[in-house]
């Protein structure tokens, strides 16, 4: 019994070694620059973060919500893609990524001719009544499906914030991604609701309504001119 209680404090005395200690100390530090890194990464404006500002004036906070909710979705495949090393390939790969990237890119223009010709696009109903639920995620989540950007940052950015030596990297990986996607979440839905409280001055305004849209319009060709000259 002594023994099995001196075996017992030898265990819990290694969590208390230097290494141990040290070990903790630079997992802690790199969450906290996990969080403030993936923050600025996730204000940064965005064909997403477009999107549901866009949901937020045409549809109001439910529409935002629900296109946030797509946003995030959206992410589920490129986490998937590092996990599973397909990021790696479109790292490696100059025609994969090429190939990803001008999909990416013709459906940005594509929102962004839709937009400009149909008033449909950015249409603000008094009633909120507007495209299906399921539309909008779909949607939400195409325009971040096509993102190569988002893979390149799972296969690099994400394994700098790994501590060396981590005994389960893949399962810390999937953590950092749900903290991600949660953040994302959260900051899309501020986007969308403080667009939404808009709606009552766009709708007192149809001239300010046909000024939006061409705004959109043209900022989704100019996403789309960005990730065409994006570089791996």
């Amino acid at each position: 019994m002594f023994k099995t209680r001196a075996r017992a404090c030898g265990d819990a005395a290694d969590f208390s070694t230097p290494q141990h200690a040290a070990a903790v100390r630079l997992q802690s530090a790199m969450g906290i620059e996990f969080l403030i890194t993936s923050f600025v990464v996730v204000i940064s404006p965005g064909p997403g973060a477009l999107l549901t500002v866009a949901a937020g004036l045409s549809g109001g906070a439910r529409a935002a919500a629900v296109t946030a909710l797509g946003c995030t979705l959206g992410i589920v495949p490129h986490l998937l893609a590092a996990v599973t090393g397909l990021a790696a390939l479109l790292h490696a790969s100059a025609t994969a990524f090429d190939a990803l990237r001008y999909a990416g890119v013709a459906y940005l223009l594509y929102m962004g001719w839709a937009t400009w010709r149909s008033p449909a696009a950015l249409e603000v109903r008094a009633d909120a009544s507007a495209r299906s639920t399921g539309g909008r995620i779909a949607e939400a989540m195409l325009v971040n499906l096509l993102n190569p950007k988002l893979s390149l940052f799972f296969l690099t950015f994400l394994p700098q914030f790994i501590a060396p030596g981590e005994a389960q990297p893949t399962q810390r990986m999937a953590q950092l991604s749900l903290v991600f996607m949660a953040m994302t979440l959260v900051v899309f839905l501020g986007y969308g609701v403080f667009a939404a409280r808009f709606r009552d001055q766009v709708l007192q305004r149809p001239s300010v309504l046909v000024w939006l849209r061409r705004s959109f319009a043209a900022a989704f060709v100019a996403l789309g001119g960005k990730l065409a000259l994006m570089q791996r």
